[in-house]
């Protein structure tokens, strides 16, 4: 049977038309270090052992990345002996070769904590279970070194895949450089990028899953909703300047469930507020990641949002952005 992509994945789906079980989200309007921290501690307990921390390091100089000091601050308290890990890109830019990526991570400030490029010494295939384009994912050989994984990730825009949330930092960002990302991206005998919208969303997903299932109940998700550009940070300095008010930090334990909980932030905002990025979301399917996420079984589309800033309230997206303000750039 010749393989179809889903359709759909440029249309939003309201909370009360989703089904099946919720998931607990955390949130706090707290962006900085310590709000960071405090999000940690509500997922860290089975973070245990040697644990990896996939960041998106960002070209070089770029303006929109999680600041270095948060990061360290997360690290240095909680995460002690913890590694960011990267690997490199499929595109050529500064992080194509590791020697490259580890000039831009200098660069780019990240020298307060081990970085571990995962694909610097070749490759390992983890099982894809149930995908319809895989049944295997190329990754960094190095990330079966790790015990469990922290995904730390900057949401925000993305050129192709519409947002990048926790699905995306690890479906291409653990993906290596060479032969995993040129699965995502292109059909072997076609030119490079040659995946089309919906296929794209649902690739990139299927290869989340290799990793998510690799760590089992030893991977969290945190996404801090802050300098959301339409562009993604590998745009480096060329990303578009940023419209969308800042939000604030969520975290959880189920992938899904965090990216959906995001996306349903952003389309809460007022028009004005969110009309770049919901435009950016629509126009590259990118809603077709959280479809297929469903149906994959990663996690759950329908969530318990819980409001650190008030007692562990339980909230709804729109009380979550009810007062955001204008985006101000620091």
């Amino acid at each position: 049977m010749e393989k179809r992509a889903g359709t759909g994945g440029n249309q939003y789906i309201p909370y009360e038309k989703r089904t099946g079980n919720e998931s607990i989200v955390y949130f706090t309007r707290d962006l900085s270090a310590a709000g960071l921290v405090r999000m940690y501690e509500k997922i860290r307990g089975n973070l245990t052992g040697k644990v990896a921390v996939k960041l998106h390091t960002g070209e070089q100089h770029g303006p929109n990345i999680i600041p270095r000091p948060w990061v360290k601050e997360l690290i240095d308290k909680e995460i002690p002996g913890g590694t960011i890990v990267e690997t490199n890109t499929y595109y050529e830019g500064d992080r194509y070769t590791t020697e490259a990526h580890r000039k831009t991570l200098e660069v780019n400030g990240w020298t307060f904590a081990p970085v571990d490029i995962m694909d610097e010494e070749g490759t390992v295939m983890l099982p894809v279970k149930g995908g319809k384009w895989f049944t295997e994912m190329s990754v960094g050989s190095h990330e079966t070194r790790y015990d469990s994984m922290l995904v730390l990730t900057h949401f925000k825009g993305h050129v192709q895949g519409g947002f990048g949330g926790s699905n995306k930092n690890i479906g291409i960002g653990c993906a290596d450089g060479r032969i995993g990302k040129a699965m995502i991206h292109t059909h072997p005998g076609e030119g490079q990028w040659s995946i089309s919208k919906e296929e794209l969303m649902e690739r990139i997903s299927e290869s989340s899953k290799a990793t998510v299932d690799y760590f089992g109940k030893h991977i969290a998700f945190i996404n801090v909703m802050r300098n959301m550009s339409v562009s993604c940070d590998c745009e480096g300095v060329n990303a578009m300047p940023v419209v969308t008010p800042n939000v604030g930090i969520l975290a959880s334990l189920d992938i899904l469930a965090v990216d959906q909980a995001s996306v349903d932030m952003v389309y809460a905002m007022k028009e004005g507020e969110h009309h770049d990025l919901v435009e950016r979301m629509e126009s590259r399917h990118g809603l077709r990641q959280l479809t297929y996420m469903k149906e994959l079984g990663m996690g759950n589309d329908r969530y318990v949002l819980i409001d650190m800033d008030h007692d562990g309230k339980r909230i709804d997206a729109a009380e979550a952005v009810k007062d955001v303000k204008p985006f101000v750039q620091e």
